[in-house]
């Protein structure tokens, strides 16, 4: 190639590739699942997997179209890993909530104040500016 074959070819814009791959050869297999059998179709629901996608606080309806089951049946048969799940991940969120106001985020141990003290940015004053009324029994005369 000479040198201008070179510069003719850095100055022409790159084509980017926007084929698809395609799966020349598709391979078939059976795999065993192991789990909870639920619905009139008798879907195996992983409970693990079940857990993992609770935890990330999916929702029923996401969970049933994930697994191909009805949400009264998932909620039937799943309600006690569910709550398991969820209250978990709070946990863990509250817990690096409390790490990141502990290491001193202002941000942080403002809002921890607020939500779990029950802090408020305008005080709340005891004293009343209104005069309390007065009364003399007729026997202090």
């Amino acid at each position: 190639m000479s040198q201008e074959d070179n510069q003719q070819d850095s100055t022409q814009p790159v084509e980017k590739y926007t084929k698809r791959y395609q799966v020349k050869q598709i391979k078939y297999g059976k795999k065993t699942v192991t789990g909870r059998v639920v619905g009139r179709n008798k879907v195996v629901v992983p409970e693990e997997e079940f857990y993992k996608l609770a935890a990330l606080h999916s929702s029923w309806k996401e969970l049933s179209d994930w697994f191909g089951v009805p949400v009264g049946t998932l909620r039937d048969n799943f309600a006690d890993i569910y709550e398991k799940a969820t209250t978990e991940t709070k946990q863990k969120l509250r817990r690096a909530q409390l790490d990141l106001a502990m290491k001193g985020d202002r941000v942080m141990l403002i809002w921890l104040g607020k939500n779990i003290l029950g802090q408020a940015e305008t005080p709340v004053s005891v004293e009343s500016s209104q005069v309390l009324p007065w009364t003399e029994d007729e026997e202090d005369k």
